[in-house]
């Protein structure tokens, strides 16, 4: 083994289990994954995966060897780009940040564009993820989280806790009897709801535990989607104040905000960026604009 290329598309297809997602991640087209492959294996004189059905790959013996030695080369490769960037005192260059759609959308954009004013010379990537991108793997420089860290290689702070409660618009509730004095009332509600595929959600978990099923008459894995429905009246949505409380169409369905559902926000990179100059700087400008949010984010401001 000589070339670290194929070591990629080894470890790329035995993390996608396929040849699809192995190509969409290291940006080249199928095929030319499918004969590098074919060529590896013609080259060793072995199998490196089993061909399963629903074209599932599975990583054989030989082929797990080798996926176990290009994640430790991948890890070497990783910590060395990290030590490099740590070092970078430079307020110039990329900086790729990720963030839920929510976030982006009601509150963080406002603080980019300061971000931006005052660091013309960095070019900020967001990235909109609801799910937890690696910082180790370089997929992100800077999370803005909705929970605690639990890697030991990240380094950040809290900026917030985050309120949530039911939100529904002013003709909504006038037609319904008005707003709701606990959750048990959404039996007599039309619910804003999750994909019944969502599962650890904990705002999808909340409304599959309270609302009946026969309430529930939407679905969207969207919280923004969610939002514009509640303003079209479909029906009630939990969502978090930020970002109903900012919206002039929507009101409180339920004035105190839901103790179980509170939430953090946190601001977190990896150990070894958290020197670079691009990194402090968004941690002192875009961190502290929202960590002096701080009501908005815990529901103080009441509705819009």
């Amino acid at each position: 083994m000589d070339n670290w290329n194929d070591l990629r598309v080894v470890l790329a297809i035995a993390r996608a289990r396929g040849l699809a997602g192995a190509a969409l991640g290291l940006g080249i087209d199928h095929s030319t994954v499918f004969r590098r492959l074919n060529a590896l294996e013609e080259r060793l004189g072995v199998r490196l995966f089993e061909r399963l059905a629903g074209g599932c790959y599975e990583p054989t013996p030989a082929g797990a060897l080798m996926v176990t030695t290009a994640e430790r080369m991948e890890d070497e490769a990783l910590a060395l780009d990290r030590a490099i960037t740590g070092r970078d005192h430079r307020l110039t260059g990329r900086l790729r940040v990720t963030s839920s759609e929510t976030l982006a959308y009601r509150t963080l954009t406002r603080h980019l564009a300061e971000f931006r004013g005052e660091h013309p010379g960095i070019t900020v990537e967001l990235v909109i993820e609801n799910r937890i991108l690696s910082l180790s793997r370089r997929e992100a420089d800077i999370a803005l989280r909705p929970i605690r860290p639990r890697e030991s290689d990240l380094w950040g702070r809290k900026l917030s806790d985050v309120a949530w409660t039911l939100y529904g618009s002013p003709t909504y509730l006038a037609s319904r009897g008005g707003p709701l004095s606990g959750p048990a009332e959404l039996a007599r509600h039309s619910v804003i709801g999750w994909e019944e595929t969502a599962r650890g959600i904990l705002a999808a978990d909340w409304i599959g535990e309270t609302a009946p099923e026969a309430a529930v008459v939407f679905r969207t894995n969207s919280l923004i989607s969610q939002l514009v429905a509640t303003r079209a009246g479909i029906g009630l949505a939990l969502l978090p104040c930020y970002l109903g409380d900012g919206d002039p169409e929507l009101v409180r369905a339920l004035e105190t905000p839901l103790a179980e559902m509170s939430g953090e926000l946190w601001i977190v990179t990896h150990e070894d960026l958290k020197g670079t100059a691009r990194v402090r700087a968004f941690f002192d400008l875009v961190g502290s604009g929202l960590a002096a949010e701080r009501g908005r984010f815990e529901g103080q401001g009441g509705a819009g």
